[in-house]
């Protein structure tokens, strides 16, 4: 088994069915196409069953561990806070630069219509002088002068057109003072903007930390609760039961409606991509404490780094858990599972059809990790199995 999960971006930390739809699991490769309508309701009817033993299985497993445990319903507290805290401060990073990019267009514009007013005025100029040069008798002579009638009317039709551009020349100027004067005000406007933005997300940064600086209270409390090696071994054989009864609950309930036909998982070994981009620390099979083994790989990351599904599959549980944080599980179909721990935030709620390569979780170090990981494992018939054959390389 491996440690801890990571939270949901903007996600409520149970595991409801949100946004399930039947064309969201037929777009899992192997699910049956669409049925009559007598099949569809009695399939909708089924979907809500087995939403409803999810959401007890979820509520129970959960709150069996975190409930009877103070100290750990504060570290879930904790890191639910420092996920929700980063993903509000990331919200805002965003929104920042996407106001610092409308600044810079709206100045870029300005610019290009002070150089327009600058070249319509200088040839407003050269046209008022022209007009100066001929005189404003000239008109008038033409009309007098009767010798060429041809050339008189050639003249005047010469005169409209040079009037008319003039007033066209006066139009354009007086469009690009205007609009100089709406991007002053649109940049006035991006400014305050940019300038509340930036002060929220201070105060977003100032939360993170808090909210860090209460999860590290936390864990030095846990550290001391189980300074001794048995108190260690206690916690993690309790978290590794609790992992194991989810897991077993899950599987009875889902297989209420499998994943029918996709036995891609199995082709794929050997073929996979690694779920996060690291290095691993743990592998399948090494000691914990205690005669206590990994269950899967544990892979040092980045904070923020995309965690990915390995394979198409539907997710069956997406909350947190004691000594796994944030966690996200897909069922695969023929009996496979991946579970995707230490997760900051979790994409994906119940019920939902990922792809191969989807995003499904932001890398994180919640369930008391001491950096930023992800656990990964891979289970067949409830069984572990060891992943790295799974994957095209040795090593993420």
């Amino acid at each position: 088994m491996g440690q801890g999960a990571e939270p949901k971006k903007g996600a409520h930390y149970s595991a409801p069915l949100l946004g399930l739809t039947l064309a969201a699991l037929w777009s899992v490769s192997g699910l049956a196409a669409p049925r009559p309508e007598g099949d569809t309701r009695k399939t909708e009817a089924q979907l809500e069953a087995v939403k409803a033993q999810i959401e007890r299985i979820t509520r129970e497993v959960s709150a069996e561990q975190v409930e009877r445990d103070r100290l750990t319903r504060e570290l879930r507290s904790a890191e639910l806070s420092v996920g929700e805290a980063r993903a509000a401060w990331l919200e805002v990073r965003r929104a920042r630069a996407d106001g610092a990019a409308r600044r810079a267009a709206l100045a870029t514009e300005r610019r290009e219509r002070e150089k327009e007013l600058e070249d319509n005025r200088a040839a407003l100029a050269g046209q008022m002088r022209a007009a100066y040069l001929i005189g404003r008798q000239e008109p008038l002579k033409l009309l007098l002068n009767q010798k060429d009638p041809a050339l008189a009317a050639r003249m005047f039709t010469y005169y409209g057109y040079f009037g008319r551009a003039r007033a066209d020349q006066i139009q354009l100027i007086e469009h690009d003072v205007q609009r100089i004067a709406e991007l002053d005000t649109e940049l006035a406007a991006e400014d305050a903007q940019l300038a509340d933005l930036e002060q929220q997300q201070r105060a977003r940064l100032d939360a993170i930390e808090q909210a860090r600086e209460q999860r590290s209270h936390v864990l030095a409390s846990l550290e001391q609760k189980s300074h001794s090696r048995a108190q260690s071994l206690e916690r993690l054989r309790a978290q590794q039961s609790g992992l194991e009864r989810l897991l077993r609950e899950l599987r009875e309930a889902s297989a209420r409606y499998p994943v029918e036909g996709n036995d891609a998982f199995t082709r794929l070994r050997g073929k996979l991509s690694w779920p996060v981009g690291g290095h691993l620390v743990a592998r399948y099979g090494e000691a914990r404490a205690g005669g206590v083994r990994w269950d899967g790989v544990l892979v040092a990351t980045e904070r923020g780094s995309p965690v990915k599904a390995v394979c198409p599959g539907r997710v069956i549980y997406a909350d947190w858990l004691p000594g796994l944080g944030l966690l996200t599980i897909l069922d695969h179909g023929d009996g496979y599972l991946s579970l995707y721990g230490h997760n900051e935030r979790l994409y994906k709620s119940v019920g939902e059809a990922v792809a191969a390569g989807d995003t499904i979780a932001a890398a994180g170090d919640s369930g008391g990790s001491s950096r930023p990981e992800l656990y990964f494992e891979i289970r067949k018939g409830g069984k572990p199995v060891d992943p790295r054959p799974w994957f095209r390389t040795a090593d993420p």
